[in-house]
């Protein structure tokens, strides 16, 4: 059976920002007995000082890992963000590092979907405004206004899993699907693709947006584009917070060439509960403003928890990166009567062929080799036959290779 030169139950796991039970007890059933669990984000100072002892740390969106703070964490080698979003770590600063990133891309689907179906039933029934007069005692019954949403165009943007997700709820109320995505993608259902951004925006009586934060979607929808939509539409922004002018947003809201707004990301978003809130959005009543919870249900944490826990413990274990945002993904499977030793290093023409040296000059069979590159660092996973008693000089034969960045030995 495979263990690790640092035994599981050395290895100091801090998970910060309440991540759920789930990661707790997976990497409890794997054998990891030092895992500390924090209910919230620590200030700088604390921060760096707890990561100057962790061997794997898991955050959520308010823990932000800069390069200095990465390069202070001497120990760590890998990094769980128990969320979709990754921004939160200097993904290029890690990877130089020699630590892998992992998140879990898409185990809240379902939760962004349902909000979103929730929140253009909503604003179809003008329930914000109504719920607004009734907690200040105001009666205001009847249907002007109110409209269902079975026959309405939904038009969404972005068709991956959130999207087509989305998509197929949609078609169950009723609602014809049309979508928008830079890609070619599967149809799902009775849903249709426009042929541009243009056409989706003037047929839809509802937009939803379900895109990543990139150059191009930065500020996608602006003045010009809402202006596009048509009158009395909705608009829905699940996905970024700076895909939306919320100036512009706002001023079509006030003219009344909006209807409605349901936003769930912001540009600029707090850092704890005790920080104020503040966008151009609040006060209008026909806005539903939630703080960034479109995957915030027991069930997407709880998936989330488990999920990002199996590809650290997978990487402890075994060395594979799949699944990693920050470095090349390399797996090879674990076998008996094997020992594993992991390179990282900066791409350099002769660094392979060094560390082959490394085995060859101690007669060691190499059992199995996996190299990939991405131009600027490469990861070697090297299996020998036998369990390699000269392990320990081995490793510190390949950290002496001068493009080495991180080496790990597991037996």
């Amino acid at each position: 059976m495979t263990r690790l030169t640092l035994a599981r139950d050395k290895i100091r796991v801090l998970l910060l920002e309440g991540v759920h039970d789930s990661a707790v007890a997976t990497f409890a059933a794997a054998g990891y007995g030092q895992v500390e669990r924090l209910d919230g984000a620590l200030d700088r100072d604390e921060l760096a000082e707890r990561l100057a002892s962790a061997h794997i740390v898991g955050i959520r969106s308010r823990t932000q890992l800069d390069g200095e703070l990465l390069r202070g964490a001497s120990k760590l080698f890998a990094i769980g963000t128990f969320c979709i979003g990754v921004n939160q770590v200097d993904l290029d600063a890690a990877r130089l590092l020699g630590v892998p990133v992992f998140n879990a891309p898409y185990a809240n689907t379902r939760s962004v979907a349902e909000l979103v179906i929730g929140e253009i039933i909503l604003l179809q029934r003008r329930v914000p405004w109504l719920s607004a007069l009734a907690h200040a005692g105001v009666w205001q019954k009847g249907a002007r206004g109110a409209h269902e949403v079975r026959g309405k165009v939904l038009g969404i943007v972005g068709y991956g899993h959130i999207g087509s997700q989305v998509s197929a709820l949609a078609e169950a109320f009723g609602l014809q699907v049309r979508y928008h995505d830079i890609e070619p993608k599967l149809t799902l259902g009775n849903a249709q693709p426009c042929t541009s951004l243009d056409e989706l925006l003037t047929i839809s009586d509802i937009v939803t947006l379900h895109v990543p934060a990139t150059e191009l979607t930065q500020g996608m929808i602006g003045a010009n584009e809402i202006a596009r939509m048509k009158a009395g539409a909705l608009l829905i922004n699940a996905s970024r917070g700076d895909v939306v002018d919320l100036d512009a947003l706002a001023e079509a809201l006030r003219g009344g060439h909006l209807s409605g707004a349901a936003v769930d990301v912001f540009p600029t978003e707090p850092t704890s509960a005790a920080a104020v809130f503040s966008s151009q959005l609040q006060g209008l009543d026909n806005v539903i403003l939630t703080p960034h919870i479109g995957g915030n249900t027991e069930e997407a944490q709880e998936g989330i928890g488990r999920e990002v826990a199996d590809k650290l413990i997978r990487y402890s274990d075994s060395g594979s990166t799949q699944g990693a945002v920050n470095l090349v993904e390399v797996s090879l499977p674990v076998q008996r009567d094997r020992t594993r030793f992991l390179h990282i290093h900066h791409d350099r023409p002769g660094v392979l062929a060094a560390v082959n040296r490394a085995f060859s000059s101690r007669d060691l069979n190499i059992a199995g080799q996996y190299l990939r590159t991405d131009g600027q660092v490469g990861y070697v996973v090297i299996d020998v036959h036998g369990q390699a008693e000269e392990g320990a000089e081995i490793k510190a034969e390949l950290e002496a290779i001068d493009a080495t960045i991180r080496v790990r030995f597991l037996f």
